[in-house]
């Protein structure tokens, strides 16, 4: 009866040695994002596991600083990736895009109240019922925001 299961990969914020890091990093994640989905779909569960991958922000596509050896890449809030399997997720689709810079979003714009209206809503939880007191007052986890990102529902 384990409703949720979150897992960390610590070690990303390199503001310097990508060139060293991220491949190592990138290996290690991508081999057990992959065996993990497998797996679950051999099994028949990966229709009912919704799996969500991202980070607490993107990163800028230019050097920070250090050579081109080591540069690192600064932290960036208005363009950045997360990617979702099963649970509900149409497979194959991609939303949004940025400009040729990767520094702008273009098409398509999601924030995070969208992004978590629409993960409640594949849990079966309305965002706009639910509710938290703080202080005597409700307030909604999105917020007054959220709209369904509708294209990535299946």
């Amino acid at each position: 009866d384990v409703r949720s299961i979150q897992l960390f990969h610590t070690g990303w914020d390199h503001h310097d040695n990508v060139v060293k890091y991220h491949p190592i990093l990138a290996k290690e994640t991508d081999q057990a994002c992959a065996a993990l989905i497998t797996d679950l779909k051999q099994r028949g569960l990966l229709e009912d596991t919704l799996i969500v991958w991202g980070g607490e922000f993107g990163r800028t596509v230019f050097s920070q600083r250090g050579s081109a050896k080591d540069y690192g890449r600064d932290h960036h809030p208005y363009g950045f990736t997360y990617w979702l399997a099963g649970g509900g997720i149409k497979p194959g689709v991609t939303h949004g895009k940025t400009d040729e810079f990767g520094q702008n979003v273009v098409e398509d714009p999601v924030d995070f109240h969208d992004l978590h209206a629409t993960l409640l809503h594949l849990m079966g939880i309305n965002h706009e019922r639910l509710s938290y007191k703080f202080q005597g007052r409700y307030f909604r986890l999105t917020d007054v925001h959220g709209r369904l990102i509708k294209p990535l529902l299946a």
